[in-house]
């Protein structure tokens, strides 16, 4: 991993690129294609981040975040989350701290934005990435959602 980590928005230039970024043949069913994710920007717009994770200008990975942060005073039970809905790290490049860099920004941009706490939903089981966002300091919150466990970091 360089010193020159980075995340750039998608473009017509580097959208190739994204489209090609996959994860290990394993993995194909803990984490959507970059084109889904593309396609699920597109039509909640505002809402959706989509970011290239960059090494020296090269992709490694992509990564999407989501924002609410508007609180619904009339369903106080359904507190305002943001946090990280996609997470793909290139087969080829995968345990250079590339993942923990983008989740880093992706929590960094929440605090920008005002939030307070980070979410992520990721496929439970022993092959899913629980574990790692354990060690990131995310903490299991027993909810579902959409059949995905949901985790929250305080920030």
């Amino acid at each position: 991993m360089s010193d020159t980590l980075s995340l750039a928005a998608l473009t017509p230039d580097n959208i190739d690129a994204a489209l090609a970024l996959r994860v290990r043949p394993d993995q194909e069913g803990l984490v959507a294609p970059v084109a889904k994710s593309l396609a699920e920007a597109y039509v909640h717009g505002e809402t959706a981040w989509p970011r290239l994770i960059l090494d020296g200008g090269r992709p490694v990975g992509f990564v999407m975040a989501f924002f609410d942060v508007t609180f619904h005073p009339e369903r106080p039970e359904d507190r305002p989350r943001s946090g990280l809905w996609r997470l793909l790290i290139d087969a080829e490049r995968q345990g250079g701290g590339y993942g923990r860099f983008a989740v880093e920004q992706v929590c960094a941009e929440i605090r920008r934005r005002g939030g307070t706490r980070a979410t992520v939903t990721y496929e439970p089981g022993p092959a899913g990435p629980a574990g790692f966002y354990a060690r990131l300091g995310f903490r299991p919150t027993g909810e579902l959602s959409g059949g995905q466990a949901v985790a929250e970091l305080d920030l």
